[in-house]
């Protein structure tokens, strides 16, 4: 069962200037048992395009929505786990900009991802340091990973189901893998580039 985390808006850590640099990351980093990973600056360019495309749909989709939600994936689709991991790993800055003007139109930012629950309070934390407002956070049970993508995809699923049940229109649901897209419960969905699973 997922685990859903309501930010009351009282922590201490969202302060700050929530900009995040556009560079770093120069050369190509490479997971083992996956392929070569582009440079930082042309995965920031390509999350640049799908944030860009995610707020022109936006702009005409929050005004008159009712309890517009936007769900987000956390790992390198908010956060730079892959290119440049932390104990406080940054924010995606064309991301973070995204949430930011959603939220200034309306909409709740919801975070749905396949950390395990347990870690729910870190990722709170984390994801508050770098700036984003955090309205809702799913982590899900120990053995979802464990099922698979199916799971995951499952799992992804249900904690829409859950946040639709709380009375949001999700009216957009972004990721970077299929499992954080697939199953419905979202009017649209934007992918970002994971490079055929290599960044994940």
């Amino acid at each position: 069962m997922a685990t859903a985390f309501a930010d009351t808006g009282s922590s201490s850590l969202s302060g700050g200037s929530g900009s995040s640099s556009l560079s770093g990351g120069g050369g190509s980093s490479s997971l083992s048992g996956g392929g070569d990973l582009p440079p930082y600056s042309q995965w920031i360019s390509e999350v640049q395009t799908v944030a860009a495309q995610a707020q022109d749909y936006l702009a005409g989709r929050l005004p008159g929505a009712t309890r517009p939600a936007i769900v987000f994936d956390i790992d390198n689709t908010v956060l730079e786990t892959q290119y440049n991991p932390g104990p406080i790993t940054p924010a995606m800055a064309p991301m973070l900009a995204l949430a930011k003007w959603a939220k200034s139109q309306g909409a709740a930012t919801i975070f749905v991802t396949g950390r395990p629950a347990l870690m729910n309070i870190y990722t709170q934390i984390n994801l508050s340091a770098v700036g984003y407002s955090v309205d809702g956070l799913y982590g899900s049970a120990l053995t979802t990973l464990s099922a698979g993508s199916s799971g995951l995809q499952e799992y992804k699923t249900n904690a829409r189901i859950d946040i639709e049940g709380d009375g949001y229109t999700i009216v957009a649901n972004i990721g970077n893998s299929a499992s954080d897209l697939a199953g419905g419960h979202a009017e649209k969905t934007f992918k970002l580039p994971d490079y055929d699973g290599a960044l994940s």
